[in-house]
C-alpha cells in the first residue's frame, strides 16, 4: 500500500471521529427573552387591568348593531374589490395596448386616483349632489331619456362603494400589469401562431399564468380594504367601526370595550382572508417551481423537526 493511500485512510478515520458542533447564536436567546417578557407584560395587563372590562366585551360581541356593522363591512369589501379587480385588469390591458389613446387614458386614471386620498374620494362621491342635482341618461349634449335625483341615487353606501372601488382599481391596475408583464412574450407569440386573437390569448394563455403574480398582492389589498372601510364613518355609514362608535357615543360611553370588540371581529375576518389567500396561492402555484410560503405554525414545526433530526436542540443552535 502506498504512502498516499495510508495518509488518505488516516484522514478519513480522523474525520469520522470529529464531533460536529453547530454554530451558536446567543443573540437569538436574547431576542426570545425580550419577546417573552413583552408578551408576559401584555398578558398580565389583559388579566389584571380592570379597565379592559372583559364582561362588556363578551356581551357586545354578539350585539345586534355590531353584527349589522360586520355585514356592512363585508359588503363594502366585496363590492369594492370586485370593482377594483375587474376595472384594474381592464386598465392594465389598456395600459399595455398599442393604441396611444387607450394607454394614456389608463395612465391618467391611475395617476389621478393614486394621487388623491381615498377619504377625499369617498367624500366627493357623497357630495356629488352639490355638483349635479340630477343624473340623467340620453344623447350627449342632447335630450335625456331619464333622470334621477342625485341624492336618491348616490346613497352613503353607494358613495362608499364607488369611492373605495374606483380608488382600488388604480392600485389593482398596477398589480395586474406587473402580473401580465411577468409572462414571457413567447407565450403571446405562440398563441398568435395557433391563430388566437389578442383577447382570446389574454383570457386563455396569459392571464391564467399571470395569476401566480397577481394573487399575493391582491390578497393583501383585500385585507387592507377590509380595514379601510372603517373610513366610511365620516359619511355616517355604520360599518363595524361605526357601529361600535355609535354605541359608546350614544349610550354606554365604554370606549375601550367597544374598540376591543371591533378589533376582535376585524382579526377574525382578516384571519379568514389570510387562509383563503394561502390556498389561492397554493392553487395557482401548482405546476411551477414557486413554493408557497409556509405559515408561521408550519415554519415553527419544521424548525423543531430539523433540530431533532440533527440532534441539536434549542433555538441557539
Amino acid at each position: 500500500m502506498s504512502a498516499g493511500t495510508d495518509r488518505s485512510t488516516a484522514e478519513d478515520v480522523r474525520a469520522d471521529e470529529l464531533t460536529v458542533v453547530p454554530i451558536r447564536h446567543p443573540l437569538r436567546w436574547v431576542a426570545v427573552a425580550v419577546i417573552g417578557v413583552l408578551v408576559a407584560m401584555f398578558v398580565h395587563s389583559l388579566v389584571s387591568n380592570p379597565a379592559w372590562q372583559w364582561d362588556y366585551v363578551r356581551g357586545y360581541l354578539n350585539e345586534t348593531s355590531i353584527l349589522k356593522g360586520i355585514w356592512v363591512t363585508i359588503q363594502l369589501t366585496v363590492f369594492a374589490m370586485v370593482i377594483g379587480v375587474v376595472l384594474g385588469i381592464v386598465l392594465a390591458v389598456m395600459r399595455m395596448s398599442p393604441n396611444p389613446v387607450l394607454s394614456m387614458s389608463a395612465w391618467v386614471y391611475t395617476w389621478f386616483f393614486r394621487g388623491t386620498p381615498v377619504l377625499v374620494q369617498v367624500l366627493f362621491w357623497f357630495a356629488l349632489g352639490v355638483l349635479f342635482r340630477r343624473i340623467s341618461i340620453g344623447v350627449p349634449f342632447g335630450p335625456s331619456f331619464h333622470s334621477w335625483d342625485s341624492n336618491d341615487l348616490i346613497t352613503p353606501f353607494t358613495a362608499a362603494v364607488l369611492g373605495l372601488g374606483l380608488n382600488e382599481a388604480a392600485y389593482m391596475s398596477e398589480i395586474a400589469r406587473a402580473g401580465l408583464l411577468s409572462v414571457g412574450t413567447g407565450q403571446a407569440e405562440a398563441a398568435a401562431a395557433l391563430g388566437m386573437g389578442r383577447g382570446l390569448a389574454m383570457r386563455r394563455i396569459i392571464l391564467p399564468q399571470a395569476m401566480r403574480v397577481i394573487i399575493p398582492p391582491t390578497g393583501n389589498e383585500t385585507i387592507s380594504m377590509l380595514k379601510t372601510t372603517s373610513i366610511v364613518i365620516i359619511i355616517g355609514l355604520n360599518d363595524l367601526t361605526g357601529a361600535a362608535q355609535t354605541i359608546y357615543n350614544q349610550s354606554t360611553f365604554l370606549v375601550i370595550p367597544l374598540l376591543v370588540t371591533a378589533s376582535i371581529w376585524y382579526i377574525v375576518m382578516t384571519s379568514i382572508l389570510y387562509v383563503g389567500q394561502y390556498f389561492l396561492e397554493k392553487r395557482f402555484g401548482r405546476g411551477t417551481s414557486r413554493n408557497v410560503p409556509a405559515r408561521p405554525g408550519q415554519r415553527l414545526f419544521m424548525t423543531i423537526m430539523r433540530r431533532d433530526e440533527s440532534g441539536a436542540g434549542g433555538l441557539g443552535a
